[in-house]
């Protein structure tokens, strides 16, 4: 939502919110490449004053910001005074502090005991509760509703999805790729454009290819709730390099050389194509492609961490466009250095 006020309204330093919002497990957010793409978004709203304005958004609920909290307070104090104290009451101790680090903020909310966790969760679904109960106000005022409401519903999801005790992590993936989905419907449906969602292979393909801790991905919740309007687009590759986490105690993401694919591979066949760097539409796929395509073997996966693991996958059930290239290099992280006061820096 900070990116999403610079490129509408220019106002913010994106490099300083970046610096500020892309910790945690959202470090790999972090690089020259993703400051350039926010930068030429912004400059082509300003050059292209007459077209559909470019957004950046966000659908995950790791970090729900106090801005999502402050849009609801201001909200009810605003069109429902009478149920403003109670909110309040209810978002206090919850809303994180101004100054507040999002990677630290994480951190400490999945060191909490379980019993404190659930009771966040359930004082953030009763706000959510309250603000629904209070009805949605005619004129121009259901607008600001709907966007109170938006936002509240992030606040109990990002708590709720902190809710889950370890051993029902499958269970907190699942809750948390129908929340992608649920809100970037949300977003397609209230902003009357197009939307380009920006996530790995896990996230948006049909089927999971680790399905025992990653039971239904974002892709196949959008599937049921769009049909066709939702196209699903992966990316493979034959070689090169990328940035991951070496483990799960790993705070910063190192760089991994990737040797070629090998035979057998999905990206070693593609990787046979006359052209080094193609799109291909696996919906307009012949017959005996579309055999290939539909019987799984080991691809390449990368999410957050590093891993030579290889799982099977059948790229004609997990997507509807396949991007493959033939080399590809790591995003250029920024580099941080630790300080007192729990920032980070360039």
């Amino acid at each position: 939502m900070r990116l999403d006020t610079y490129l509408t309204r220019g106002l913010g330093d994106p490099e300083q919110i970046m610096r500020e919002e892309f910790q945690g497990q959202y470090v790999f957010w972090n690089t020259d490449e993703y400051l350039d793409l926010i930068r030429w978004m912004r400059h082509y709203n300003v050059s292209h004053p007459g077209r559909p304005t470019l957004r950046f958004v966000g659908n995950d609920l790791g970090y729900p910001g106090p801005e999502a909290f402050d849009q609801v307070t201001s909200y009810v104090t605003a069109h429902r005074p009478g149920v403003a104290e109670r909110i309040a009451t209810l978002y206090a101790g919850l809303r994180p502090a101004r100054s507040a680090s999002a990677g630290a903020w994480m951190g400490q909310q999945l060191a909490k005991d379980l019993a404190s966790r659930r009771a966040e969760a359930a004082r953030a679904e009763r706000a959510l509760t309250l603000l629904c109960a209070s009805g949605r106000p005619r004129g121009s005022a259901g607008r600001a509703y709907n966007w109170a409401v938006q936002n509240a519903t992030a606040v109990a999801q990002s708590f709720t999805g902190y809710a889950f005790p370890d051993e029902e992590f499958p269970e907190r993936m699942r809750y948390r790729d129908q929340a992608m989905a649920d809100n970037t419907a949300w977003w397609l449906a209230h902003t009357n454009g197009r939307i380009l969602l920006a996530s790995n292979n896990g996230h948006v393909a049909y089927t999971s290819d680790n399905p025992q801790e990653f039971p239904e991905p974002v892709g196949a919740f959008l599937r049921k709730k769009l049909g066709r309007k939702y196209v699903s687009v992966g990316l493979t590759f034959s070689e090169g390099s990328l940035n991951a986490l070496p483990d799960f105690t790993a705070g910063q993401p190192q760089k991994y050389a990737v040797d070629p694919a090998p035979a057998g591979h999905n990206e070693h066949t593609l990787d046979q194509v006359r052209h080094r760097d193609f799109a291909l539409d696996l919906r307009t796929a012949p017959p005996a492609a579309r055999a290939w395509l539909d019987t799984a073997r080991p691809t390449r996966s990368y999410g957050l961490y590093w891993s030579d693991q290889d799982p099977e996958t059948a790229l004609g059930r997990s997507y509807d466009i396949v991007i493959h290239l033939h080399r590809v290099e790591a995003a250029r992280l920024w580099a941080f250095t630790s300080v007192k006061d729990g920032q980070s820096y360039r």
